[in-house]
């Protein structure tokens, strides 16, 4: 995940305010945990694929997202820590997904990592926004402040956008390695939920059991559409 993940989300339709869960739902502290990891696992992809930018431009710009990403980190740490939780033993159990994630869909060029930042973690925070809506005020405002906007991603679209109308061959190779990222994002995140009954719990808040879910990832599929488009690449 990143902090370049709320800038393509497109306008969202209101979902009822679900009954929800308490605060002491042990769902809860898995996503701290599950999303702590994201940022670390995070912040040190965007340090390594900063050296691919061809220019001091596009190094700075992914070092500031990998600087957000500890900010973050820090924030799901105190998070845990007033719950009497520690966070590196909590968040290790998330790490099989989440570099499973990272080392299928390892960026070969600058325009595919680029993509990536864009489209393949605001995918990730998707999943996290579904179940936003089910949580209480407090933890919420975590959730929501750990992705919120940051402002360094719009350099990205500016330069997808740049190199898929300059050529064809370019965008053709785009869609497919979007396509891709949605397909791993999916499979990761099922195998997460399929190990944590307690984050299928938050997913299923007030909804309607397997229909809920089956939902759930036609939401993510439609908002996956929707950055594509942004990017040129629909």
């Amino acid at each position: 995940m990143n902090s370049t993940r709320q800038a393509a989300a497109p306008e969202r339709i209101e979902r009822p305010q679900s009954a929800g869960v308490p605060a002491d739902h042990p769902g809860v502290t898995e996503l701290f945990a599950l999303l702590a990891y994201g940022e670390v696992a995070a912040f040190y992809r965007l340090t390594e694929e900063a050296k691919m930018a061809p220019n001091l431009a596009g190094r700075i710009n992914m070092g500031l997202m990998a600087a957000a990403e500890m900010r973050h980190f820090e924030m799901l740490r105190d998070a845990l820590e007033r719950r009497g939780v520690d966070v590196v033993p909590a968040m290790t159990r998330y790490a099989n997904a989440l570099e499973n994630y990272h080392r299928l869909t390892t960026p070969s060029t600058w325009l595919e990592a680029l993509v990536k930042t864009y489209i393949g973690d605001a995918l990730a925070a998707d999943f996290y926004l579904e179940i936003a809506h089910a949580l209480p005020e407090e933890v919420g405002e975590v959730v929501r402040g750990v992705l919120a906007e940051t402002g360094h991603s719009q350099f990205v679209v500016a330069e997808v956008r740049s190199a898929v109308a300059a050529s064809e061959k370019q965008r053709h190779r785009l869609a497919l390695w979007s396509r891709r990222l949605l397909g791993e994002a999916i499979t990761q995140a099922q195998y997460v939920l399929a190990e944590r009954d307690e984050l299928v719990d938050l997913v299923m808040a007030g909804g309607e059991g397997l229909t809920e879910l089956a939902q759930f990832f036609d939401r993510l599929q439609e908002t996956h559409r929707t950055r594509m488009a942004e990017l040129g690449l629909g």
